[in-house]
């Protein structure tokens, strides 16, 4: 049963996240090698996180902050309506939950990457966070 203590991890979820990480679209696969891997930001952010009965494009635990990438099929009625639904909840549990579409990260990234780092800031200065350690420190 997912849990504050783990995230709201679904552990029933994880081999449907798995085929995910393997099935990237471009923009995602895209955001993953030029934003979030490695701690580009400064942060450890996970592909495919299963959290409640939803699967996050890209979560960071510890700044409870989830990224979605929406494509083409996320402007069809019944998406949105599920997409919001979705996010809701995600707030609901305090994620702060921030969404880009397909052709802003495959033509803006820096744009893109700029958002994600201005929306990490705001989550550090309403919380209390241990500093991330030095580069080279891990």
């Amino acid at each position: 049963m997912p849990t504050e203590n783990n995230n709201f991890y679904n552990k029933r979820l994880q081999s449907f996240a798995h085929e995910n990480r393997y099935e990237m679209t471009k923009a995602e696969a895209c955001l993953w090698k030029f934003v979030l891997s490695g701690k580009k930001l400064g942060y450890t952010f996970n592909r495919q996180r299963p959290v409640l009965n939803f699967i996050a494009d890209f979560m960071c635990k510890k700044l409870k902050l989830i990224i979605e990438v929406d494509g083409y099929s996320h402007f069809i009625d019944d998406v949105i309506i599920k997409d919001e639904k979705k996010q809701n909840k995600l707030e609901n549990l305090g994620y702060t939950v921030i969404r880009f579409q397909d052709s802003e990260i495959l033509n803006q990234i820096d744009r893109v990457r700029i958002a994600i780092l201005n929306c990490i800031e705001q989550i550090e200065s309403k919380k209390i966070l241990p500093l991330p350690p030095p580069e080279g420190e891990n």
